[in-house]
């Protein structure tokens, strides 16, 4: 079985696995690699392990080096260009009058390529833009359309809780996301309360969908009879994230809360 390290070249991006071959690389280590796009520089967010090769896609490409502080040096020179490459892309668009949002620019670490990312309601000809893009760069130009969802993880920003995008911060894929889920945690159905500054469902909807299915099997449901602390009830509501079982008392006629532990179910 290969050993393997993993290397993301964005904040949130994807992971890849490379071959370290003798090199002295480990996490948090800066690292020069060979992709498809080209020499790359990336940083190991998953430190040397072995794989199963079912897992890898092969043949895996190598580390080259460790990053120098010259290639530290290219990578903010790089930042410097994009932003002024980002300035030029709004101009020539606005000269084409295409409709289309220009979102990012990025170098290829080795200045071999410059890819604009862009949205767009439908498809758009954008030929004559990549013309006057490499008249004026002299480098290969690449314009790529993305969705919504990956314009919020690029720009960033704040979601319905308050907090960074979770997009934007750890998610280095997009999974689907099921208006199921939202059933399932007992959310309200209406678009502006579980969907996500992308207008997409929010992406949280997925990863704590497991939560509720295990608390689900553990939980009595609403309706069924239960024995507490205070005498039988019927259970009338569930906060399954805390575990805290609302009854319906039927001597008292009153509405408890208890913990989860202290509730027996009669129908299970």
């Amino acid at each position: 079985m290969p050993e393997v390290v993993g290397i993301r070249f964005k904040k949130a991006g994807k992971i890849y696995y490379f071959d370290p071959q003798d090199k002295a690389v480990d996490k948090g280590d800066f690292v020069i690699v060979e992709t498809s796009r080209g020499v790359e520089f990336g940083e190991v967010v998953v430190g040397r392990k072995i794989v199963e090769k079912e897992d890898l896609v092969l043949p895996l490409k190598s580390v080259i080096r460790t990053a120098t502080v010259q290639d530290h040096q290219q990578v903010e020179e790089n930042r410097k260009k994009e932003d002024h490459a980002f300035d030029i892309c709004l101009d020539k668009i606005s000269e084409h009058n295409l409709d289309m949002k220009l979102i990012d620019v990025e170098y290829t670490f080795d200045r071999n390529k410059i890819i604009f990312y862009f949205t767009a309601d439908g498809r758009v000809d954008f030929r004559e833009l990549v013309k006057d893009l490499a008249a004026v760069f002299r480098t290969r130009i690449e314009l790529r359309q993305i969705g919504v969802r990956d314009e919020a993880k690029m720009m960033g920003g704040l979601g319905p809780c308050g907090r960074i995008l979770c997009c934007s911060m750890f998610l280095g894929d997009f999974e689907p996301v099921s208006i199921r889920m939202a059933k399932e945690q007992n959310l309200s159905l209406n678009p502006t309360k579980i969907s996500g500054i992308c207008s997409r469902l929010m992406c949280c909807l997925r990863f704590e969908s497991d939560a509720y299915k295990d608390a689900k099997q553990i939980c009595p449901r609403i309706g069924n009879d239960v024995i507490t602390p205070e005498g039988d009830g019927k259970v009338v509501n569930v906060n399954m994230p805390k575990k805290i079982i609302s009854v319906e008392l039927y001597e008292s006629k009153k509405v408890m809360e208890f913990p989860l532990e202290e509730v027996d179910d009669k129908s299970s």
